[in-house]
């Protein structure tokens, strides 16, 4: 079963019923994440994030939401992200936005961006972070929301480990969404984590 192929309008009309929780996401990635570089997006889903950020190509296992992505300017190919259809070294940054919850392994997904990803290239890994207060309210809402319900949250430190693992030096962390549940109001992004529950974790290839 495919939820978000099952669900692809629900979850597309949900960047339009909260529009100010969704440009504050775009707002903090638009600073790390550049149109001129030639990137791809795993979860790439309807082309919410890609299609703001300049971002190439996208994969994603929902066609669905792929077609929908196409319609947004996306390169698109329907593919998982533990076994990613590219060579070697292609892609000068690799970005996971609120997808990495999803994923049925999510350190061979990072496994995978490694490899894909330039030597001197870079991760950009967005969360709900687990303890945050919408990590909170999704955990306590998990089994009446049909994405969520499916989802594992982590913590930074448990991203970083895995990020870590496949072979990222860590450089950054980004945050926003200070505000809990139900008040949605424009906010500035800050660094580092701990405030905020949207949280960006930048990571670097270097060359070995």
């Amino acid at each position: 079963m495919n939820i978000f192929e099952e669900n692809t309008e629900i979850y597309d009309s949900w960047f339009d019923s909260h529009k100010i929780l969704y440009h504050n996401e775009i707002k903090l990635l638009k600073n790390f994440i550049k149109a001129e570089k030639f990137g791809l997006e795993i979860g790439v889903g309807t082309g919410r994030f890609a299609s703001k950020l300049g971002t190439k190509i996208g994969v994603d296992t929902s066609l669905k939401m792929l077609k929908i992505a196409k319609e947004r300017g996306i390169e698109i190919i329907q593919a998982r992200g533990e076994k990613l259809p590219f060579p070697d070294c292609v892609f000068d940054y690799v970005s996971i936005i609120v997808t990495i919850c999803f994923v049925e392994d999510p350190q061979c997904v990072l496994n995978e961006a490694y490899r894909v990803i330039n030597n001197n290239g870079n991760l950009f890994i967005a969360i709900i972070e687990k303890n945050s207060e919408y990590g909170k309210y999704y955990l306590k809402i998990k089994n009446e929301n049909p994405f969520y319900k499916y989802a594992n949250f982590f913590t930074i430190k448990e991203i970083e480990a895995m990020a870590e693992s496949a072979g990222f030096i860590i450089t950054d962390y980004a945050q926003t969404l200070f505000f809990p549940p139900g008040k949605e109001v424009e906010e500035e992004w800050k660094m580092g984590y701990g405030e905020g529950s949207f949280v960006l974790i930048t990571g670097k290839k270097f060359k070995k």
